[in-house]
């Protein structure tokens, strides 16, 4: 019961910092000129994936370890929705970091403000698959 306690929190904690990036980080970046907004991205994606990446991964051996302990699949579930945010951020989120950490505050212009609009829409999805996960732990602890 701890261990799915656990799993549920920490699927909070990452949950709670994908959205305050979605819903008050990145749309006050909007109103900082191109160059502002490259400047105040960079080391804001570098401490959020500092601590999102692990996150993900503890909820995911929380969520599959409560899942071992009690056999609800709905803990599987929960876990596998975290851990979903490495594939997708390598697959479709990882590009646009690249591109976006590889250009210069100086080069800056509408091209960096398309991506970072791109970014902040794939930044969604893992707010959504962190959403996911609460459902999946709640249901659990509430069975």
């Amino acid at each position: 019961m701890l261990v799915e306690h656990l799993a549920l929190t920490i699927a909070a904690l990452f949950t709670g910092g994908a959205f305050f990036a979605n819903v008050v980080e990145h749309p006050a970046r909007l109103h900082l000129d191109d160059a502002g907004m490259l400047t105040q991205w960079k080391p804001a994606y570098k401490r959020g994936f500092a601590l999102q990446a692990p996150m993900a991964t503890l909820g995911f051996a929380l969520g599959t370890w409560a899942w071992w302990q009690s056999g609800d699949p709905l803990l599987l579930i929960g876990g596998l929705l975290l851990i979903a945010n490495w594939p997708f951020t390598l697959i479709w989120i990882m590009p646009i970091n690249r591109k976006l950490l590889a250009t210069a505050p100086g080069q800056a212009g509408s091209d960096t403000r398309a991506l970072l609009e791109k970014w902040a829409a794939f930044h969604g999805v893992r707010t959504g698959l962190g959403a996911g996960a609460i459902l999946a732990f709640l249901w659990a602890s509430l069975r």
